[in-house]
């Protein structure tokens, strides 16, 4: 048992206390446990806290990145959050999906382990979940969710298209969906950045103090990122009736902006006030997004949005494009395994390396980390049929997954669903970087509202989110624009309505705009 208390969001010791949870039983196990192809030990690890007030509800956590540590089973979600899961009264489980940390990223190599990360955790979790709640509480759960952000939105949308009948409610946060793809783009786009960035000087390693990289990101340095995200708000701003900081007419900023037009050009020497043709032409060809020499895309094109400017934006392009990328593509997102090098590297081989099935292989990276047919969606009948919701959140700014890609998602469910509103809707969140941060109203509940969708047929068209400004108990946000509230408060609109200024009202608040 453990006793209510505080919860700590974020790294330690440093994390901020943002909320409490109540009392709790803490279960944790493992399951499927064997030696591996390769000879490594590999296990299902879990941990589930079961609420001694519980609401009668399942939350299942999806995590984040290649998995391999059991996070705590808290069901948290959004910038700094202030409430999750377990707080709200759900039993909430937590895995590793089949493997452990010091397995990064080898364990895509082998393939049990692999299908584990992809889709067989949640499959063999699930169920046993679903029991262990029968038995603590005299019953099965009268609801089941499952949420996560990032490679949890993965889980989350792979989920709905493998496990229908096993959730009532999907909550998918920047979904990586087709996080291959979205890695090869990172690799491709680190070729890019390096051919700008002089050369000498270099950039820790994130994870290993011993190892340095390349700095890529001193050819498109903060000041140049300001740059563009001004050059984007001049254009944009305004688009929805408000000069406030914020572009929230998506849509129609990618028809106003263009950057060869829109960024202003030196002429003289690089000023701080313009980029060089050169830069220009690489920020084009990355935003645009790359393709085979048979003129394939990679990935997704990327949105032009203020959030350009934030630090995880750079983090990502600049940072992991080196220190992640080239393991995962090695190892987990290709097959066979091969050794991924930044920079010079066969980018067509790997593209390939995605869909191929060599032997030993009984699926293809895609097919098992890529939800069944998101190509053409209309297994999505199933959960629509059931009567089950999905609801997706992606960052504008987000640098790794592509929000455009998961419009394109929601956009292919409509083309081939009719009413597909009924049971998917999708809420951009303009400014904000991978699930949270940047120039961005980037706090908010949205298992609040897919819970009242769910169980009580209420719809969303719209959830309230506040920037985390001075004072605010889930962390601060160090990224907002010194003009903003501290408190202002938007809303997100569900795709493709878009927050619209109503004409009078304070531009801090919500209130004020409505979804048009």
């Amino acid at each position: 048992m453990v006793p209510a208390g505080a919860v700590r969001n974020g790294p330690q010791p440093t994390a901020v206390t943002a909320y409490t949870v109540s009392e709790h039983c803490l279960v944790k196990g493992k399951m499927h446990e064997r030696q591996g192809a390769d000879g490594q030990p590999y296990a299902i690890s879990f941990e589930m806290r079961l609420p001694k007030d519980w609401n009668g509800r399942f939350f299942y956590q999806a995590n984040g990145g290649l998995d391999g540590v059991v996070q705590p089973a808290l069901g948290a979600l959004g910038g700094g959050p202030l409430t999750g899961a377990l707080a709200q009264g759900f039993a909430v489980i937590s895995s590793d999906a089949g493997h452990s940390s010091g397995q990064n990223p080898y364990f895509g190599s082998e393939p049990q382990a692999r299908q584990d990360y992809g889709y067989a955790a949640v499959g063999k979790l699930t169920p046993m979940a679903k029991a262990l709640i029968q038995t603590a509480y005299g019953k099965l759960p009268d609801r089941s969710y499952i949420a996560g952000c990032s490679n949890g939105g993965r889980h989350a949308l792979v989920a709905a298209s493998r496990y229908a009948e096993q959730f009532d409610g999907y909550l998918a946060g920047a979904p990586g969906y087709r996080l291959p793809n979205a890695a090869l783009a990172q690799l491709w786009g680190s070729s890019k950045w390096n051919s700008l960035a002089p050369a000498g000087p270099t950039v820790n390693h994130p994870f290993n103090p011993n190892l340095k990289f390349p700095d890529i990101g001193a050819g498109f340095t903060a000041d140049d990122r300001h740059i563009l995200a001004r050059a984007v708000l001049a254009k944009c701003d305004a688009l929805d009736g408000a000069a406030d900081g914020m572009v929230q007419d998506v849509s129609a900023c990618q028809k106003a902006f263009d950057v060869q037009r829109d960024v202003p050009s030196c002429t003289a020497g690089r000023d701080g006030k313009c980029l060089s043709a050169v830069q220009k032409n690489v920020v084009a060809q990355v935003f645009q997004g790359g393709q085979t020499t048979k003129g394939e895309p990679y990935y997704s094109a990327f949105p032009f949005d203020t959030g350009v400017s934030g630090n995880n934006w750079a983090t990502w392009k600049f940072v992991f494009s080196q220190a992640l990328d080239p393991g995962a593509l090695s190892h987990v997102f290709t097959s066979p395994k091969r050794d991924v090098k930044a920079f010079d590297t066969d980018y067509d081989n790997l593209f390939n390396g995605i869909f191929a099935k060599p032997p030993g292989y009984s699926e293809s990276a895609d097919e098992t980390i890529t939800p069944v047919n998101h190509a053409q969606p209309l297994n999505m009948k199933n959960v629509q049929q059931r009567g089950a919701k999905i609801m997706l959140y992606h960052g504008v700014s987000d640098p790794v997954f592509s929000e455009t890609d998961t419009r394109a998602w929601v956009d292919r469910v409509a083309k081939q669903i009719p009413n597909s509103a009924n049971f998917v809707r999708h809420f951009p969140i303009p400014g904000m970087n991978h699930c949270s941060a940047g120039p961005a109203a980037d706090q908010f509940d949205a298992l609040t509202p897919l819970v009242a969708w769910v169980e009580q047929g209420i719809a969303p068209d719209s959830i309230t989110a506040q920037v985390r400004g001075a004072g605010n108990a889930g962390g601060v946000n160090t990224e907002l624009p010194a003009s903003w509230s501290a408190q202002r408060t938007r809303p997100l609109c569900a795709y493709p309505k878009v927050a619209k200024y109503m004409g009078s009202g304070s531009l801090e608040n919500a209130a004020s705009f409505s979804c048009q």
